[in-house]
């Protein structure tokens, strides 16, 4: 092979190794506000739940308010029933005081099922809140990893990324111009292989003339269809594939 195309495949093979650190970190950041999503969505589902609490206490409260203020007011009846002489005065505030009891009565069985709802909710902020610090560790854990991994992702692509600028120094200027071109329109396949006489780019058979030439490796040429380089290798086999 052209001592040319070696030092251009020594360079695509570290372009290669570029793209794909530089895919990983870039899945980093999905990843991270993925962990962070989940360990948020765990706490959200606790302070809500931890809100409900505190509504069915302030609602419960105020029942408690409510029944004290009939309370207050049936003894204010009561007071008036042992004052008054009159019959029909006297059966007005006794049915007052029916009323106020019956509506007590109403009040404290809403207190009674605010009850039942508050322990069952106060348990599943114990349990939630059990979940969301289990959420929050191995999240922590796995954000700690993460954030290892970028930093090491870094500093290999740094190391290649440094390294790249002497590969692509070694090869000659238009060449690498060529090459260089050729990596904006057709992505990382820039030189591959004529195995089974077909370009390894874009699979279209290739003629047999460049093939004769591809095997003598005194030029470089390219695929008349795809316009990738060429190049051929004695463990490739170029009889057609079937």
């Amino acid at each position: 092979m052209l001592p040319a195309l070696e030092k251009l495949l020594i360079l695509q093979e570290r372009d290669h190794a570029i793209l794909r650190l530089q895919a990983e970190l870039a899945a980093v950041e999905p990843q991270r506000q993925a962990l962070q999503a989940e360990a948020d969505a765990a706490q959200a589902g606790l302070e809500a739940l931890r809100l409900r609490l505190k509504k069915l206490e302030t609602e419960r409260k105020e029942l408690e308010l409510e029944v004290e203020a009939k309370q207050q007011q049936i003894e204010r009846y009561s007071f008036q029933q042992f004052q008054t002489r009159k019959n029909e005065e006297y059966r007005a505030l006794s049915h007052e005081i029916e009323n106020l009891r019956a509506e007590i009565a109403k009040i404290e069985d809403h207190e009674l099922d605010l009850m039942e709802q508050a322990e069952a909710t106060q348990k599943a902020v114990t349990e939630a809140a059990q979940a969301a610090e289990q959420v929050k560790r191995e999240t922590g854990k796995q954000l700690a990893d993460l954030a290892h991994r970028e930093a090491t992702l870094k500093e290999h692509l740094a190391g290649l990324t440094q390294g790249r600028e002497g590969l692509a120094a070694a090869v000659e200027g238009e060449l690498l111009a060529r090459y260089e071109r050729l990596r904006k329109t057709k992505g990382e396949r820039v030189l591959v292989g004529v195995a089974h006489s077909v370009c390894g780019g874009c699979h279209v058979k290739v003629p047999s003339q460049i093939l004769v030439h591809c095997q003598a490796d005194t030029e470089i040429h390219s695929c008349p269809n795809c316009g990738r380089i060429l190049y051929y290798t004695p463990d490739m086999d170029l009889s057609a594939a079937e």
